[in-house]
């Protein structure tokens, strides 16, 4: 090996050395803030809401075991080694937080050390950890890859779609550190973004070592496969990760996992169907239901409001009811707050018959930019989602859940296809994963594609994260029309 790339691979081991040890310090700041503001909680907050308390004095001695405990769970649960998108980040730092929560109380539990030291205070950290560590965690990571730690160089081989994808991908995801190196394609020439796709993607171990690559995703479904495998085993021994991504667009990958037969040299994938597991089941329904009640008892107000003002503005009634197609086919009424005028459908004929463009945009959308028919109260509720509160009472009667695929109308029922099935397997969602990208500004295939998505990697997990989303998109306004 030439001393140079020796060299290299030297500094690189150190720089990730480096890397861990800053991360190691922001987890250690991270949790001093956590204790710090259990603190507070426990001696300013607590009292005041229950009076009958007792004094607490913080001792930072009997709660030093705190931290080596904290950043064990962490490593355990590979907050050193691996590389986490942000939303897997996130779970897996809530699932530490699980993990030291049950441990410290089962140790006080078993122990009878619940006299020395506050449960109160004890459970204020973990959780405010809950809330500290996703918000700290992944800010303080971006500053540690600005400095030129941890960050890794990722060199792509492919030249088509799929190698595209794969770069817009990692580029999105800041969370993971990665820079794009460059591209091999298998004939090489032409750009994808700005790099140059080299060549002769079989010599690929050869760019590694030259350029001081660290990690290599394959993104070329359409290699044969004893070529596609000569490959990953030159590549494997030279880089430090291997990523494969293989063309599974139409199979569920969230809980997927792999199994492998003793020495055999078969490989399967165990893809899971979520939604027939009963537990499953019954505890997004009760998600849904728990959350339905508490959102109704928030926005009541707002809904009171809301309903006098589109009562006042404009004629007609202040809830517009629609038939959708819910769980299994069934036909149920969808409410809405009015947000167009009482002849809508009238104007709507008269538009798409003397407008082309309209009409085009309607066959393409199902819906019209700047639409005359809204009311100016109505573009504000869709604006800010607003128009779709009275569908909590959707949710509290089990028509719909909190997060699911697109309410359909009727008349697009000939439209999902062959997908229809896959579709109604569960509630209609108030939010989802169409409402997350892009909204009204997708096609209507292309939120029929979204849809089909989520019913197939369908988890509890999923639906908090688009929850989470959801929220950032409406604050923006992102798509909406």
């Amino acid at each position: 090996m030439a001393k140079g790339t020796k060299t290299k691979k030297f500094e690189s081991r150190i720089r990730t050395a480096g890397g861990v040890f800053l991360l190691v310090c922001a987890d250690l700041f991270i949790l001093l803030a956590v204790v710090s503001s259990s603190v507070a909680v426990r001696v300013y907050l607590l009292p005041v809401i229950f009076h009958s308390m007792p004094v607490f004095k913080f001792e930072p001695g009997k709660y030093y075991w705190l931290f080596p405990v904290w950043l064990a769970v962490l490593a355990y649960n590979g907050a050193y080694t691996k590389r986490f998108t942000f939303w897997d980040e996130v779970r897996a730092l809530w699932k530490a937080d699980f993990i030291v929560f049950v441990a410290v109380f089962a140790f006080l539990f078993i122990g009878k050390q619940g006299v020395q030291f506050s449960r109160a205070f004890l459970l204020s950290v973990c959780l405010l950890s809950l809330l500290f560590f996703p918000l700290l965690r992944p800010a303080l990571k971006r500053v540690i890859y600005r400095l030129g730690f941890l960050r890794r160089k990722l060199l792509i081989l492919g030249s088509g779609e799929a190698a595209l994808k794969a770069m817009r991908a990692v580029r999105m995801e800041k969370n993971l550190g990665y820079d794009v190196a460059g591209f091999i394609g298998a004939g090489g020439g032409g750009l994808i973004e700005g790099f140059k796709v080299h060549g002769f993607m079989d010599k690929a171990d050869r760019y590694i070592e030259r350029c001081g690559i660290q990690d290599v995703m394959i993104a070329a479904p359409d290699l044969e496969r004893e070529r596609l495998a000569n490959i990953i085993n030159r590549v494997q021994h030279r880089a430090e990760n291997t990523l494969y991504m293989p063309d599974v667009a139409a199979v569920a990958v969230l809980g997927a996992e792999f199994r492998h037969f003793g020495n055999q040299e078969g490989l399967v994938i165990e893809i899971k169907n979520n939604l027939r597991k009963p537990q499953d089941y019954i505890l997004k329904k009760v998600f849904d239901f728990t959350l339905g009640l508490a959102l109704t008892a928030v926005f009541l107000a707002p809904i009171l409001v809301i309903s006098l003002i589109v009562k006042a503005t404009s004629r007609g009634p202040v809830i517009f009811r629609q038939r959708r197609i819910g769980k299994g086919g069934r036909i149920f009424w969808c409410y809405k707050f009015r947000t167009m005028h009482k002849d809508a459908e009238d104007r709507l004929r008269e538009i798409l018959k003397a407008d082309p463009e309209a009409r085009r945009q309607w066959e393409t959308y199902w819906k019209l930019k700047d639409d005359p028919r809204v009311t100016a109260v109505g573009r504000f509720l869709r604006k800010s989602s607003l128009d779709e509160l009275p569908q909590l009472m959707n949710v509290l009667k089990g028509q719909m859940s909190i997060v699911g695929p697109r309410p359909y109308l009727e008349n697009e029922r000939d439209h999902l296809l062959e997908f229809e099935e896959t579709i109604l397997r569960v509630p209609p969602g108030i939010t989802g994963f169409w409402q997350i990208s892009g909204r009204s500004a997708k096609t209507f295939g292309e939120r029929l594609a979204l849809d089909l998505w989520y019913v197939r990697n369908w988890n509890v997990w999923l639906d908090i994260v688009i929850l989470f989303k959801t929220v950032r998109v409406v604050w923006t306004g992102e798509g909406a029309r």
